[in-house]
């Protein structure tokens, strides 16, 4: 029973290490699959000639070659499974299957013996690990089989097992479950990656959303504007001259703030700052106003505790995003309030104008179909907080509410 107990223990090391490949990747990889490797041809090497010994004292003579290269034959193809796991699997379990017959008839020491075992069970924890659920059942169900023909190879068949039924019956569920344990750590981790590259894919989306759409949308309004000018024959040089002025500037801001993205996505160490902070939003209202209505700006007092970057940010873009909208789906507002206010506990961000619900040209949902308003909600909702947007009385408000912790100076 000790020397059972002691073979299962050496295969559940030895499974584990060879397994080791399942945690590692990027350069480091090749180098742990061959130290994997090694230490499991070691470990098949100490069990395989400890088993014969115990053989040729116990049963004298030439009984032990023949488990001998029984176990050789399926080690290798153990340490050869990764050219091809579902053949190579298939193929030990078929090695093993057959010894246990031949051993049966021939009066030999019963098979699979432990070194053999200890083969099988990587095979098998190899291929429930990599291979599709079809083939990796194929397998489990093949190792079964081999359990269940030990027990009944049994001279005579009884219901206590012996050392090698015992390992076996005990090596083929550990090794199951180590191939199923291998398969959800790299099925948590392909998850765990597909969760951080669409986050990265979402935020570089509203990150482009709002630079590109508030500074084309601007371009897109001067524009229009000195065409109606033009048009109207009311193209004094001055008027035309400030229109043209105003649609360079906002492309200018719109270059500096793709350089800003750009730098981002290759990490520049001289990318610029990516949380502007409060003072930043009275630059953005007087853009706004050159193109629309009168702006109400109210900001919290100076001695407001500092906020986390993230927040500061995310303030920035709420109040960015819902001016662009008013100048795009809004055009009879007449004036807009941006209200921040700030609490030890919170932000709250409200930007409202007057347009009336009834107005010509005015979207009731706010070109709901747009990403815009996706884009906002993501942002607040990434930091834990809330966004409502809709008509209110008298017009239409915007309001986003977002958690800050502040963290007290020593």
């Amino acid at each position: 029973m000790g020397l059972a107990l002691g073979h299962v223990a050496a295969a559940t090391r030895a499974i584990r290490r060879s397994l080791s490949d399942v945690h590692t990747t990027g350069r480091g990889a090749a180098p742990a699959r061959i130290l994997g490797d090694v230490l499991l041809g070691l470990a098949l090497a100490v069990v395989l000639l400890v088993t014969a010994a115990a053989l040729a004292a116990s049963w004298g003579g030439f009984s032990w070659m023949f488990g001998f290269g029984t176990a050789a034959a399926v080690g290798a193809l153990a340490l050869l499974r990764r050219r091809h796991r579902f053949c190579m699997a298939l193929a030990g379990l078929g090695v093993a299957l057959a010894a246990t017959v031949v051993a049966r008839f021939t009066g030999l020491p019963q098979e699979p013996a432990p070194a053999t075992a200890l083969a099988l069970a990587v095979l098998v924890a190899s291929a429930v690990r990599t291979l599709s659920a079809r083939q990796a059942a194929t397998v489990v169900v093949g190792g079964l089989v081999v359990v269940l023909a030990t027990w009944l190879a049994e001279t005579p068949v009884t219901a206590e097992l012996t050392v090698v039924s015992m390992v076996n019956a005990v090596g083929w569920p550990a090794a199951v479950a180590a191939g199923l344990g291998g398969r959800l750590l790299v099925a948590r981790r392909e998850a765990a990656v597909e969760r951080v590259r669409r986050d990265e894919r979402l935020a570089l989306a509203r990150e482009l959303h709002d630079v590109v759409a508030h500074h084309i949308t601007g371009i897109v309004v001067q524009a229009q504007a000195a065409q109606i000018l033009a048009r109207k024959g009311l193209g004094e040089p001055g008027r035309l001259a400030g229109s043209l002025a105003d649609i360079e500037a906002a492309g200018s801001d719109a270059l500096t703030s793709l350089r800003r993205v750009v730098g981002l996505l290759r990490d520049a160490e001289d990318a610029f700052p990516v949380a502007p902070g409060p003072e930043a939003l009275g630059a953005l209202v007087k853009r706004f106003e050159g193109r629309g209505p009168e702006v109400h700006l109210r900001l919290p007092d100076d001695d407001r505790p500092a906020w986390p970057p993230e927040v500061t940010t995310t303030v920035y873009r709420v109040v960015q995003e819902a001016l662009t909208n008013i100048t795009r789906h809004a055009p009879h507002a007449r004036s807009v309030t941006v209200s921040v206010t700030s609490t030890p506990e919170a932000v709250t961000v409200a930007v409202s104008d007057d347009t009336p619900r009834a107005a010509p040209g005015l979207h009731p949902g706010r070109n709901p179909g747009g990403y815009g308003l996706i884009g906002m909600r993501e942002r607040v909702q990434t930091l834990g907080g809330t966004l409502h947007a809709g008509p209110r009385p008298g017009g239409w408000t915007v309001l986003a509410t977002l958690p800050v912790l502040v963290q007290e100076s020593p």
